[in-house]
């Protein structure tokens, strides 16, 4: 499972930089963040387009596959790789994945678009955005004081939002506070698929004790993906929809939003964290 890729995640176009110090505008090149499609195939067919930075691409596609409710398990993954057939200039624009078990390849083509803006968008009805999942119950804690270092980590992890200004971030740490990996995207919910994918690719789930930082706001999905990848505290710097908050007290997820600092907001779940 090689992703073979050089850096295409940024590139350059001449801009004209406008200060109001100055009555010319002043041409440059500057450092731009690259939107692209990647398709995703199953058992040889098409079941998502996601437009997506490149980078991390089999990462997102195994990540995908396990919180959009396709792949069971992580050693459910076969086999995952750039399609070797694609024709330019598409050779790293299409990943092929084969499951070790049975799926419904048809439906999920049927139900299945996703963009860097929404990826729920194209699913028939929001019924079937609710994926079949236990609440999960985990206990732990969370020190205040640990939380309200994550969100410097995260600023400071964003190589590349540090160049192009243009992406969000999906961010696991443990208990301590430590990053345990992160994870950038035109899209927020690629951002979350790369950083389970991350995991999916050895096998594995995300660790049980972690908690996930996002650096925009959450949405239905964002807690979704997490239920399934079975990670039970989020935060964020931004605010919930009313979906997200709602999913989440019904999955068992701590959620967090507008961590700022100091300061929070807890909506749902409130014992793990001390």
């Amino acid at each position: 499972m090689s992703d073979r890729l050089a850096d295409r995640s940024v590139d350059r176009r001449e801009i004209h930089r406008l200060d109001a110090g100055n009555d010319v505008a002043m041409p440059r090149d500057d450092d731009i963040t690259v939107e692209g499609p990647l398709e995703i195939r199953l058992q040889d067919e098409a079941i998502a387009v996601l437009m997506r930075t490149p980078g991390d691409d089999l990462a997102l596609a195994a990540g995908f596959l396990l919180t959009e409710g396709v792949l069971p398990s992580p050693k459910d993954l076969g086999t995952l790789g750039y399609c070797a057939t694609a024709e330019p200039p598409n050779e790293q624009n299409v990943v092929e994945a084969r499951l070790t078990c049975e799926v419904d390849v048809d439906r999920l083509r049927r139900n299945f678009y996703a963009t860097s803006s929404c990826g729920v968008c194209g699913k028939a009805s929001i019924d079937q955005l609710r994926t079949k999942a236990d609440p999960i119950s985990r206990s732990f804690t969370l020190s205040r004081p640990v939380l309200w270092s994550l969100s410097d980590v995260l600023r400071k992890g964003q190589a590349q939002f540090e160049r192009t200004g243009a992406l969000h971030a999906s961010a696991l740490f443990d208990l301590s506070g430590d990053l345990l990996h992160l994870c950038e995207d035109v899209g927020r919910h690629n951002a979350m698929d790369k950083l389970v994918g991350h995991y999916v690719l050895k096998g594995e789930r995300p660790p049980e004790l972690s908690v996930l930082l996002v650096s925009g706001r959450v949405s239905f999905e964002i807690v979704q993906k997490a239920w399934m990848a079975g990670v039970c505290f989020i935060a964020a710097v931004s605010g919930p929809s009313t979906l997200a908050v709602d999913l989440a007290r019904e999955a068992g997820i701590t959620l967090v939003g507008f961590l700022r600092g100091t300061t929070a907001n807890l909506y749902t779940h409130p014992h793990r964290l001390d």
